[in-house]
């Protein structure tokens, strides 16, 4: 069988055996959450409470501001404790709300809906909207604009992305064992909200038994098709996985809209049934706890606004050899400076390393012209030059080799000899230039 791949691309080590067995369990119901009103692209939301408050869990907290926006959702019971600036897993302070947990669990509403297949694409979008689900692959674009393409740009698939090609994380894959029927269920609410005929699942090849379950359970709907995909980092990037799909290609600078598709996560698709089915707003999700300083690696049901801190406790805590903690994956996450931050809609791992396989680079070489990185490269830039341009400076000329076209997988950093941080120099220039 030939699997779905795209040019570029490195084989990391992906370390899933650490968790990939261990079912997913719900975390301990924190004594305080603290939820952040900024957890998705666009605008952030307005806070909607005040302190000393009672709210309900699934109560709205956060009011969205703009189209581009998404409301957020107290995860617990209880009291409004405070309102202010936080700090968050990026290390920037974000307008937060934190919620004293009751423990009581009193849900603001929740309403068992078995006929919302015959809801209008308009009446569903609104549920979508309503219940603040965002894209929970680590990107957290709202759902609701994703699912309202201009009519200029027609759609005619949608991809439900299975690949989870970050080394270490495990929770799309317990996901797509563990609530096969509930994400092809997502999947046909949103081919219909689209007006698609075609859905696709990718799903990469080190996970046979998540492919058969899938196929299992979409096999009575011949309009939905699962695709295999090669192995390799980073096959789960939007781009490279609607090119291993479709074998389309989408333009510079452009979306997938563009080629006419739209790509949603798995761990999305589950959210959008519970939303429609349910009114259930996205107020936790699964996280995998896992690394080789932690204690016992974990695949988590957790509240939004649970500290990292009580989520790592869960697991046991840290081994004594902990070098560094992330948030995310080890190719796109966060190094985190503390682990009083939250959980958030787009947090898909927690990852604790020992000092070991950390490399450090504040001794790094000079670019040798090797042209790994080029040949890595999933979207065929030249990641020496732009690191090279922004560390003397020139971030404008940096522009001129596609500065904006390179969304940070990492692959370059991996393969690079003289250990340079190409992806901090890009970020950087990024950041002092206009697109």
């Amino acid at each position: 069988m030939t699997l779905g791949t795209f040019r570029g691309g490195v084989h990391p080590p992906d370390k899933k055996e650490l968790s990939k067995d261990k079912a997913i369990a719900a975390c301990s119901s924190p004594a305080r959450v603290v939820v952040p009103l900024s957890q998705h692209i666009g605008a952030p939301c307005k806070p909607v409470v005040e302190i000393g408050q009672a709210v309900k869990k699934g109560e709205v907290i956060g009011a969205a501001e703009g189209f581009v926006s998404a409301p957020v959702h107290s995860s617990v019971s209880g009291k409004v404790a405070a309102i202010g600036e936080f700090l968050s897993a990026t290390g920037r302070m974000v307008q937060s709300v934190v919620i004293e947990n009751d423990m009581q669990e009193e849900w603001a509403a929740l309403k068992d809906n078995p006929d919302y297949e015959k809801l209008s694409s308009e009446e569903l979008k609104e549920k979508i909207k309503q219940a603040g689900i965002v894209g929970m692959g680590g990107a957290a674009f709202p759902a609701h604009v994703k699912l309202s393409p201009p009519k200029e740009k027609p759609i005619d698939a949608v991809i439900l992305n299975g690949a989870e090609c970050e080394p270490y994380l495990t929770a799309d894959y317990r996901i797509m064992i563990e609530r096969a029927p509930d994400v092809i269920a997502g999947l046909k609410v949103l081919m219909k909200m689209l007006g698609v005929s075609r859905g696709y699942i990718g799903i990469e090849d080190n996970k046979p038994d998540a492919v058969e379950i899938i196929k299992k359970a979409a096999e009575s709907d011949s309009a939905i098709e699962i695709i295999a995909l090669e192995v390799k980092y980073p096959q789960g990037a939007e781009k490279m996985l609607i090119k291993s799909v479709t074998g389309r290609e989408v333009p510079p600078r452009g979306l997938p809209m563009d080629a006419g598709v739209v790509v949603h996560n798995i761990g999305t698709a589950v959210a959008v049934y519970e939303a429609v089915r349910y009114g259930k707003p996205l107020v936790e999700r699964v996280v995998t706890i896992t690394g080789e300083s932690i204690k016992e690696p974990k695949n988590l049901l957790v509240k939004v606004g649970t500290l990292i801190s009580d989520v790592v406790e869960e697991c046991g805590g840290l081994a004594s050899d902990t070098a560094k903690v992330i948030s995310g994956g080890p190719m796109m996450g966060f190094a985190l400076s503390s682990l009083e931050v939250p959980v958030t809609k787009g947090t898909s791992g927690v990852l604790a390393i020992p000092e070991q396989p950390i490399i450090h680079y504040e001794h790094f070489g000079p670019c040798i012209r090797c042209g790994r990185c080029i040949d890595v490269c999933p979207m065929g830039l030249m990641p020496s030059m732009l690191s090279v341009l922004s560390e003397k400076g020139l971030y404008e000329e940096a522009k001129e080799y596609k500065l904006f076209d390179c969304f940070e997988c990492g692959s370059c950093t991996y393969v690079c000899p003289s250990k340079r941080p190409i992806v901090q120099f890009i970020r950087l220039a990024k950041s002092l230039v206009k697109p």
